[in-house]
């Protein structure tokens, strides 16, 4: 019985979690479609500039935040299990970097603008290889996770110096591209980028069910095949899909590092580690600290916009340096 009052809390503190989590949704959602240099009231019929304004600019803008922010966050909850490590994140392990140095090959290759398609494929290729040198170093080298989180950084930090080396070798298009994905943004998001969400959603909401696989895979993987998991099969499957979500998220905003730490971490220490309600409140909470995120880097300076990216990043690495502290004390 009192197994039963533990269990209903605990189900009961999710619940609140994801009410909490579709409000602030809905509020975030109506403010940055309102708010910048005309403000608008979305609710109320208005002129032809307006609906230029909400159509085309800050309509396609809030929706890129929110897919990208709910797949970053999914996608560190998800490497976090299979790792075993809470400080793997797309950005801090050098997947999102891996991607964009992909893209920068691109650039140079076809110098001519890719499409939407071409750049999400490419991006996937770059995440995809990343992602599969830090498993395989994992499970064959049997690294530390301390180590692994090193060799993820240096990852990220020697993708980052391709990409500013590739500065020095770019014109005035490649170069504002390159800055685009360097330090993240989702100014520029069109709805023809947009049309890679076909693809981003199904994964995503793919990926927010397998809570309950990994839950059990978090018992370790010899109870987990004992239970009749295919271990092996299920973390090629998480590794393709993360691939291809962090290689999406890096094709139409660039980097935007810190999200898939912050929240389920945020979460983790509020609620419990409950993958089957974890993942798909991280994914919300993703979509709004991202939202969230892009509206202040509107409205911080008065006379410019701050890429998403610096924002995120700001907010993100006091967390990541506390919890490398936390984790040494533990």
């Amino acid at each position: 019985m009192h197994l039963d009052r533990i269990l209903h809390q605990r189900r009961h503190k999710w619940k609140v979690g994801f009410w909490l989590a579709a409000i602030l949704l809905i509020g975030c959602g109506l403010f940055s479609l309102s708010v910048g240099e005309i403000w608008l009231k979305p609710w109320q019929p208005f002129g032809e500039l307006e609906k230029q304004l909400l159509w085309q600019l800050r309509m396609p803008r809030l929706v890129a935040a929110m897919a990208i922010g709910a797949a970053l966050a999914a996608s560190g909850a998800v490497l976090q299990v299979l790792l075993g490590n809470p400080l793997a994140e797309p950005g801090v392990l050098g997947i999102s970097g891996g991607a964009s140095l992909a893209l920068v090959l691109l650039l140079f290759l076809l110098p001519s603008v890719p499409g939407p398609w071409l750049t999400m494929l490419v991006a996937m290729a770059g995440a995809l290889i990343f992602t599969l040198l830090l498993v395989g170093l994992a499970r064959i080298r049997k690294v530390s996770t301390a180590r692994l989180l090193l060799i993820g950084v240096a990852l990220g930090i020697l993708s980052g110096a391709v990409v500013t080396w590739a500065f020095y070798f770019s014109d005035d298009l490649n170069l504002r591209q390159l800055m685009y994905w360097l330090m993240g943004s989702v100014a520029g998001v069109t709805w023809a980028q947009l049309s890679v969400l076909i693809i981003l959603f199904p994964a995503l909401i793919w990926l927010c069910t397998r809570g309950r696989q990994l839950d059990i895979l978090m018992l370790g993987e010899i109870h987990a095949r004992q239970l009749g998991l295919d271990v092996a099969a299920l973390r090629w499957r998480l590794i393709l899909i993360i691939a291809l979500l962090v290689g999406t998220s890096v094709a139409m905003a660039g980097v935007i590092g810190f999200i898939g730490l912050v929240i389920p971490h945020l979460l983790r220490l509020a609620l419990g580690a409950e993958n089957r309600y974890l993942l798909p409140l991280s994914a919300c909470f993703g979509a709004l600290l991202l939202a969230v995120s892009d509206v202040l880097a509107r409205v911080l300076l008065p006379a410019a916009e701050l890429p998403v990216g610096v924002v995120t990043t700001t907010l993100g690495a006091p967390v990541f340096i506390w919890m490398l502290l936390r984790s040494q004390v533990e």
